[in-house]
């Protein structure tokens, strides 16, 4: 009988352990939705935790599995991600390269595409010269770029293109556009209607978060993902502050070189942003 206990026992925790490994697999940076459903901290205070994974508008891992190389066949690939209506294509993992970037700008059925997933396709800045310049894409509200090695040539373009003029959500985590591509897309009125950016692991000091911080045009900005990049006390205060960021809801600061003290305490209780739910520093 009590074999028998301790048998069901196994089988009871085995399972258990089958059902959990997802959830502590789960740990890498992804940023945040803006529909991030993470408790929110006081405007006076901040999170100990960067917040756990989001989908970012569907932007977000796919569950495709990982591809070593480009689909045989891009064009059915692209038909098949495409949703049934049309509006929206998710080609993260994709690695469809510049010649599939090529297909993709000239494929018609996509000339209603509102969201365009893009993450790790090995696009480079030439990738991001042939999607601004496309005529198919000229509605993009939603555009995730994630680690494609875009510098800061791609985000003045990305700046400058009349096809991104109503984006309300831009995702360039994981690449290197810098202090000077920052302050690209800030200064351009091509930002004045995003809700949600994220600029994770893009070596922003001090420079790009002030850029940001006096940007005139994200006055409707409601999430900011700046989490690993080199900002410091003094950009974090000039964000903290700033005139214009008057909708910011959720900041990320998190992996920057930012050192805890009374310092950061008072800057986090003096913060005069507000809208500000939550601010994650450490």
């Amino acid at each position: 009988m009590l074999i028998r206990k301790k048998i069901v026992q196994f089988f009871l925790v085995f399972g258990w352990l089958i059902w959990a490994f997802p959830i502590f697999a789960s740990g890498e940076h992804d940023g945040l939705s803006n529909g991030n459903k993470g408790k929110r901290g006081s405007s006076h205070g901040y999170s100990g935790g960067h917040g756990g994974k989001g989908t970012h508008g569907g932007h977000g891992g796919h569950g495709y599995g990982r591809r070593k190389g480009p689909p045989k066949d891009i064009p059915a690939h692209i038909r098949e991600r495409l949703d049934a209506d049309g509006t929206k294509i998710n080609l993260n993992g994709s690695q469809i390269g510049i010649k599939g970037m090529e297909i993709l700008a000239n494929t018609p059925e996509l000339k209603n595409v509102v969201s365009l997933a893009l993450q790790k396709n090995n696009l480079g800045d030439d990738g991001v010269r042939i999607l601004c310049n496309s005529d198919t894409f000229q509605h993009l509200e939603k555009l995730s770029l994630w680690g494609n090695n875009v510098s800061e040539k791609g985000a003045k373009m990305i700046s400058e293109s009349p096809n991104l003029k109503n984006l309300t959500e831009l995702k360039l985590t994981r690449n290197k556009v810098g202090d000077e591509g920052i302050v690209a897309i800030v200064n351009s009125t091509n930002s004045k209607n995003i809700i949600f950016m994220d600029l994770s692991a893009n070596q922003i000091s001090d420079r790009g978060a002030i850029a940001i911080a006096n940007s005139p045009n994200l006055s409707k900005l409601k999430t900011l993902d700046l989490y690993n990049n080199q900002i410091t006390e003094k950009g974090m205060e000039a964000l903290l502050n700033s005139k214009t960021l008057k909708n910011l809801e959720l900041l990320i600061l998190v992996r920057n070189e930012i050192s805890p003290g009374k310092q950061i305490d008072d800057l986090a209780k003096n913060q005069t942003l507000p809208s500000l739910r939550r601010l994650e520093v450490f």
